[in-house]
């Protein structure tokens, strides 16, 4: 059993993916060239954004769109509590101080409130300037992007969405990847559209931050090209395999996998309603599930879950054991006195199981049944 089935997604998509990594080979072309315009026109066209610009990897995505927003010392970056290092470390990497914020307790996404708070409290030290919010869409699910808005246009924050997890996902019928001013997503092999290697891209309706990325991608290029260098940037480009590879995946995810995501959430809400704290969706979102997260009662009752499903050979995860304010990386990081209880108790009772749009109905009933017996 595979906690995410990349294998069953290559069988399905062999014959496609095969010719159009051979065309990539005949050609010669491995970087640029035609599948990497044909992927960021697709990829703009399914995000509804009038630009895509795809990089090597989602956190030089991130990076990239710090830069071009001009994020450095002096400026503090609003980020979720409960999230990967990535969201927020290319922020701290070009000197910003990061202000982490408390989750809300039912989705795990950035509490709008706590953001506030924190907006507040770093506006009455009077030390940082309050320069971006990092809205992370956690496990493939939507942040509230109608009470986070609001706060950022309040104060003057850029937003920048972190559709890492939700690609595919949508808010009220928009797909995530469309918030704020830029946004992006990642496409590590485990994503809801992962390559078969590293992979980012970078969304935006700007058409002056379109042009200010693709320089910062190669080297900080103007109008002469590579060698015509008018700032500092960084080497961040897709392969022309991994757009290769990225454009049938992107029709099986438009086509049956989303739907194929939900019938597999589906199953296991009803198997656990009332036994676990199943995700919460609320109306109008699709979450994209690239994790399906479960809350234990206690640690202990979530350490014997995770036990004896090593113990059944059942492949599990902790997304995420620790809070991002207690690394030791940030631990120098402005804390003004916020005590993150929702993000500090989701982190003690989180575990996931296999989630992906190839979990046949009997292999899942496997994970239910052990989940279960744990239980009774």
């Amino acid at each position: 059993m595979q906690f995410i089935d990349l294998q069953t997604q290559y069988r399905m998509l062999k014959s496609e993916i095969d010719a159009n990594i051979q065309s990539v080979l005949d050609s010669a072309q491995f970087i640029g060239g035609p599948f990497v315009q044909e992927l960021e026109g697709q990829l703009a066209a399914f995000v509804g954004r009038k630009h895509c610009v795809t990089c090597a990897n989602g956190t030089d995505a991130l990076q990239a769109a710090y830069m071009a927003l001009g994020i450095g010392a002096g400026d503090a970056v609003f980020c979720t509590d409960i999230t990967m290092v990535a969201s927020v470390e290319p922020a701290k990497m070009l000197g910003a101080s990061i202000v982490f914020c408390d989750i809300d307790s039912r989705t795990y996404n950035l509490n709008a409130e706590s953001l506030e708070q924190q907006v507040k409290a770093v506006l009455a030290e009077g030390r940082l300037k309050p320069k971006a919010v990092v809205a992370v869409d956690i496990f493939g699910n939507p942040c509230d992007y109608d009470a986070i808005i609001p706060v950022c246009e309040a104060y003057g924050l850029y937003l920048i969405e972190d559709a890492a997890q939700s690609f595919g996902a949508s808010y009220h019928g928009k797909r995530c990847g469309s918030f704020g001013k830029i946004s992006t997503t990642s496409f590590f092999p485990a994503k809801p559209l992962g390559c078969y290697g590293d992979g980012g891209a970078i969304f935006t309706d700007d058409d002056g931050l379109d042009k200010l990325c693709r320089s910062l991608c190669v080297h900080g290029k103007g109008p002469g090209g590579k060698y015509d260098n008018i700032r500092v940037g960084i080497n961040s480009r897709l392969d022309a395999i991994q757009a290769a590879v990225l454009l049938p995946k992107l029709n099986a995810l438009e086509e049956y996998e989303l739907a194929a995501r939900q019938t597999v959430a589906r199953r296991y809400n009803e198997s656990f309603a009332g036994k676990l704290v199943t995700p919460h969706v609320e109306e109008g979102y699709v979450s994209a599930y690239a994790q399906y997260v479960l809350l234990a009662e206690d640690s202990a009752q979530r350490d014997r879950i995770i036990a004896y499903l090593n113990d059944a050979g059942i492949p599990n995860m902790v997304y995420y054991p620790t809070p991002q304010h207690t690394l030791p990386v940030f631990q120098n990081e402005p804390f003004y006195d916020e005590t993150f209880p929702n993000a500090n108790d989701y982190c003690t009772r989180t575990f996931s199981l296999p989630m992906h749009p190839y979990l046949a109905g009997q292999e899942q009933q496997k994970v239910i049944n052990a989940v279960l017996e744990v239980l009774n």
